[in-house]
């Protein structure tokens, strides 16, 4: 039993640091990101955010969400 969660943890711990490595964005995930903010103000022209919603927007963007 022991055997077999050693060798779980073996396997997972790499992949772990392997997906953990892949910060750099690429073009089509910037590019995407892009449409992301454009669809969001025009989003906030047609419907413009409360206070709150405004106040939660710079938390996630100071947090990186």
């Amino acid at each position: 039993m022991l055997r077999k969660a050693m060798i779980g943890i073996a396997l997972t711990l790499p992949l772990m640091g392997a997906l953990a490595a892949c910060d750099d964005k690429g073009p089509a995930e910037k590019a995407g990101e892009k449409l992301d903010n454009a669809a969001d103000e025009m989003k906030d022209a047609v419907n413009p955010q409360g206070p709150a919603e405004k106040t939660g927007e710079k938390i996630d963007n100071a947090t990186g969400n």
